[in-house]
């Protein structure tokens, strides 16, 4: 994957699916990435609104929930993502500034015992983070985002950040905090940013629960749980290794007098906090 006249190609220089947004204007200078989720009930569907004039609204990319890329306005133009926006003694970052859109419902609704998106959608449970947002507010349910537009994302940002030299990738619930919650507390933004930017080899990622979480002796609802299950929101977690969407920790708080607990917990209900 890289970047030949501010378009995303494949390696072979093959460009990923081009739909041109009319919502756009002059020419900038990236210097963040801004990520966001759609709220949309497909990435098609978003993609097609946001090509639309009547939107008002663009991104740079739409990354859907099978890690299909698609580019709407060219890297050096200014695409209307961000909307009014403030950071770091800053403003205004649709100037400078690349937006991706990931396909994603955002909040989720709970009724009579199950989940469901603003637009009635069921959700099935294993695809629900219950998690108080950085910002403040209620607990309330969101909508994970899947492993392959995880990885896509990952790659994609990593290239933006060096062909244009990035300085931070940011959520647009950093630089509009008063307005909107996107990416989101199901988004993995630590663990991403650390991914893209980089960080030290030797320091581990240290994870926290964000629900009262089950602990196994394997990875999977069929495996016993450890005796001091549930563990209690915001405790803290080292990953060991990985199974699908489970996760063996070492859990680095003691719980119950123990300080030599490792176990299996499902991916979903944790997150990073360095």
């Amino acid at each position: 994957m890289k970047v030949v006249n501010h378009r995303l190609c494949q390696d072979d220089g093959t460009p990923f699916e081009f739909i041109r947004s009319p919502n756009q204007s002059g020419a900038i200078t990236p210097e963040y990435l801004i990520m966001h989720y759609t709220a949309g009930r497909s990435a098609r569907s978003s993609i097609n609104w946001l090509v639309n004039s009547a939107a008002k609204a663009s991104a740079h990319l739409v990354i859907g929930v099978d890690g299909s890329i698609t580019q709407l306005v060219a890297f050096n133009r200014k695409a209307w993502h961000a909307g009014a926006s403030h950071w770091g003694g800053r403003s205004g970052f649709n100037g400078f500034s690349i937006g991706i859109e990931l396909d994603n419902p955002g909040v989720l609704t709970r009724r009579g015992g199950a989940w469901f998106t603003t637009w009635g959608d069921r959700v099935d449970e294993e695809n629900v983070v219950e998690a108080v947002h950085k910002n403040g507010g209620e607990l309330r349910g969101w909508h994970a985002y899947s492993a392959e537009m995880l990885e896509a994302s990952v790659e994609v940002a990593s290239v933006l950040v060096q062909r244009y030299g990035l300085k931070d990738v940011l959520g647009h619930e950093d630089i509009a905090p008063s307005r909107k919650t996107d990416p989101g507390p199901a988004f993995p933004m630590d663990s991403f940013k650390s991914r893209v930017l980089g960080r030290h080899a030797d320091e581990p990622e240290i994870f926290e629960t964000t629900v009262r979480l089950n602990i196994r002796k394997g990875a999977g609802t069929q495996h016993e749980k450890l005796a001091m299950s549930p563990l209690a929101p915001r405790t803290r977690l080292e990953v060991l290794g990985q199974q699908g969407a489970w996760r063996l920790v070492d859990v680095l708080d003691p719980i119950q007098d123990e300080h030599d607990i490792h176990g299996w917990v499902h991916g979903r209900f944790i997150r990073p906090i360095n």
